[in-house]
């Protein structure tokens, strides 16, 4: 924006300059036929009086010409340099994007882990409300193997992974930061910064898991121990959650800015990605319709997301 308005003021600059250079020289046509009436007058002095008057104004209007033009092309070769380096910019956050958005859809895969154990018996909303959900409500014999499932997918399911989705490091220090969407780049920073604290949480999550339970997940649980155990087991589903959750919404977003080509600076927020929702699978069922007309490659950008159908 800054760019533009400075090429406004140096238009209207230039403009001005080769509007008063013209004018004079204007000026000097009009004192030149007045030296040549002079002349035919026989008036010495009046016509080297008005020699010199126009012969400095028409040289100031050719001066005057000459900084517009000087300027004019000035500006044309900084405002060509600038596209330039707009379209190279342009070019290469669109490649690292693509690169992103593959190497995320790899990955993906491993969240199905997560789903398995978050959903059973319906959707995964929070620990305090879990309804008929076998994730909060589960204790005794179902505890254990919740447990067990979740060593599983610790030692499946590489959290680090995620941060291939953490496209905002391409562009913060570049132009696209400011140009991108207030909406879309603030929600990018936000879920990006989620994502992050899940990642970290996970994994103290997981050994805090291994404290409260022992050596073995097959050993019988008391009630003091059982107590100890739920509360680590909800604390990795709450962190889970929040990295699958968010995880999706950055390549979903992703997926769908990259759809857009080099244009994708002036999109305009998707209300299906960008609209919270009080589970995954609720954001999952709004942003399904959208995410199915897009397509990148052979796959749809829902079909990346490795969303439980």
């Amino acid at each position: 924006m800054q760019d533009g308005s400075l090429w406004g003021q140096g238009f209207l600059l230039i403009a001005l300059l080769v509007i008063i250079g013209g004018s004079l020289l204007i000026v000097s046509v009009i004192f030149n036929l007045h030296v040549a009436d002079s002349v035919r007058n026989d008036a010495r002095h009046r016509e080297k009086l008005l020699e010199y008057y126009r012969n400095m104004v028409s040289q100031l209007g050719v001066i005057l010409i000459g900084i517009g033009v000087s300027l004019f092309i000035f500006y044309f070769q900084q405002g060509y340099q600038e596209n330039k380096r707009r379209h190279a910019e342009l070019q290469a956050a669109v490649a690292k994007l693509s690169v992103r958005v593959s190497r995320a859809a790899a990955i993906m895969e491993g969240l199905n882990e997560f789903d398995a154990i978050l959903d059973q018996g319906g959707p995964y909303v929070d620990p305090e409300n879990g309804g008929n959900n076998l994730a909060v409500k589960a204790t005794g014999d179902a505890l254990v193997r919740q447990v067990e499932q979740i060593y599983l997918v610790e030692r499946d399911v590489d959290q680090r992974g995620f941060e291939i989705l953490f496209a905002s490091r391409d562009m913060d220090n570049s132009f696209l930061a400011s140009e991108l969407n207030p909406v879309i780049w603030f929600n990018m920073v936000r879920d990006e910064a989620d994502l992050a604290y899940a990642i970290e949480q996970l994994g103290q999550d997981y050994g805090d898991l291994h404290k409260a339970m022992g050596d073995t997940a097959s050993q019988p649980l008391d009630a003091k121990k059982t107590m100890a155990v739920k509360k680590e087991v909800l604390d990795v589903f709450y962190d889970a959650d929040l990295l699958r959750q968010r995880s999706r919404r950055l390549l979903a977003r992703a997926c769908w800015l990259l759809s857009k080509g080099q244009e994708f600076t002036s999109a305009t927020p998707e209300p299906a990605i960008e609209t919270d929702a009080a589970s995954q699978d609720e954001w999952l069922q709004r942003a399904r319709p959208a995410l199915n007309n897009i397509t990148i490659g052979q796959k749809s950008c829902f079909e990346l997301l490795a969303a439980p159908a």
